[in-house]
């Protein structure tokens, strides 16, 4: 059967079979149509049905989470982890806590995580979870409550060998600390099922700063095929959390500029470069939102959310060289990247699970503006988590630098690895292709050499 006619079956099928997930539909795509190339290649994918294999979790776990807030109130929310794929090692994904988590929301992150993991070379397999709960607003009690009522149904289906869940969005230090705790408290075990843990107890230095010091690392390997680097570059960032924020850090360590920060509502621009000092204490201190910022850095310029441009977040219209989208999924649309273009920017790099519309990244392409897909760019933090669990398993604590420099390798073998793929399909400097092809190709061989399983 010719790999048009598989993929377009596959993408049928999966939106008969799980309806309303956009999300998912939107990562199932890109990825099945980058494919193409290889599919026709190799017929071996389509022999052994491995397209229909993939796009489907090994498992799907959904539960309720009952918990007590401050007044005594019963609040409900909803649960999920899916267990995408364990070809090549133990299920490997953060945990989201957020509103608008959906099953499509954590179906499409479980799904990137597949690739992602597999680029970064190390034997970890794809998955996701979270809950629809915002944490936004609520006392450490209420959050703990809730994080111990997670874990209570959680905790049947993981473990160091089966499935090692870390952060993401809404889940930073305090809830993996609740977390673990409550995991150690039911099952009486302590070991290494959660990463993102604390330094004391089989936490990982590094391990905050790796996603966003793995994006430019990536970013800066893909200037330097160019004769082209980092330094001196005007660069604009989206988010203010730790993807965004040490971002931001390695930037400076690199000698860019970074100008602009956002949250949910709204964004900084500080044409000098962003206060870094005074980020880090309205973010990971205060828990404040970026309006306060505008009252320490009275150089700066503040854009609420309400008037950002129709269709389009104010950050984007800011000029750079080099563009992070590191807050959250298609925050980067067809008019923000007109307006990239129009601004002279010369590299957009996801440090984020798919920022970037599908729309947005045809424009992107077609306008030779170079593009690091986050399933590569923002590999850093999953890499650094399996480095946790390395230490973990040897009752070894690793310096900050030892880490960093590790991470650093592996970010350099992740772009080697999608920018030499694409070359091998004559496609030179399509990462988006590079990635998949090269992600997929592994995680399918496996399957391939284990079986119908």
């Amino acid at each position: 059967m010719p790999s048009t006619q598989k993929i377009e079956e596959v993408l049928d099928y999966i939106k008969e079979s799980s309806p309303g997930q956009d999300e998912f539909y939107q990562a199932a795509e890109e990825v099945l149509e980058s494919l193409r190339p290889l599919l026709n290649e190799d017929g071996r994918y389509l022999e052994h049905n491995i397209l229909e294999r993939i796009v489907i979790p090994e498992r799907t776990i959904i539960f309720r989470v009952t918990w007590l807030d401050d007044a005594g109130k019963v609040n409900v929310n909803v649960g999920y982890r899916v267990q995408f794929n364990s070809t090549i090692g133990q299920y490997k994904g953060g945990l989201r806590f957020h509103p608008t988590v959906s099953l499509g929301t954590v179906k499409f992150l479980g799904f990137e995580q597949i690739f992602k993991n597999a680029l970064t070379g190390l034997q970890i397999g794809g998955a996701k979870g979270g809950a629809n709960f915002n944490p936004k607003g609520k006392s450490d009690n209420e959050i703990m409550k809730f994080c111990q009522a997670f874990m209570s149904e959680l905790y049947k289906h993981i473990g160091q060998h089966k499935d090692v869940p870390a952060g993401d969005i809404g889940v930073g230090a305090r809830e993996i600390g609740y977390l673990f705790g409550q995991y150690k408290r039911l099952t009486g075990e302590f070991e290494g099922v959660l990463t993102g843990k604390g330094l004391n107890w089989g936490g990982s230095l590094a391990r905050k700063e790796a996603t966003g010091y793995g994006s430019v690392y990536f970013a800066e390997n893909f200037l330097n095929v160019y004769g082209k680097s980092l330094k001196g570059k005007r660069c604009a960032v989206s988010g203010s959390g730790n993807v965004a924020i040490y971002t931001i850090e390695k930037l400076y360590e690199l000698g860019a500029i970074p100008v602009s920060c956002s949250d949910s509502r709204g964004t900084i621009y500080a044409k000098d470069g962003i206060n870094l000092k005074a980020l880090k204490a309205i973010k990971e201190i205060h828990h404040a939102s970026l309006e306060e910022y505008a009252t320490v850095d009275c150089a700066c310029s503040y854009t609420p959310v309400s008037t950002y441009p129709k269709g389009g977040h104010a950050v984007w219209h800011i000029a750079c060289d080099v563009a992070f989208p590191s807050a959250t999924q298609n925050e980067l649309t067809l008019v923000d990247a007109k307006a990239l273009k129009a601004n002279g920017c010369i590299l957009v790099n996801e440090g984020a699970n798919m920022p970037t519309t599908p729309e947005a990244y045809e424009f992107i392409k077609a306008n030779g503006i170079l593009f690091s897909p986050g399933k590569a760019a923002n590999a850093g933090g999953v890499a650094t988590s399996q480095l946790e669990m390395s230490q973990n398993a040897s009752m070894a604590q690793w310096s900050f630098d030892e880490v960093d420099a590790k991470l650093k390798v592996i970010m350099k073998n992740i772009f080697t690895t999608a920018y030499e793929t694409s070359k091998a399909f004559n496609d030179e400097g399509n990462l988006v292709m590079g990635a998949n092809i090269a992600g997929f190709r592994k995680v399918a061989d496996a399957m391939i050499e284990q079986g119908a399983v």
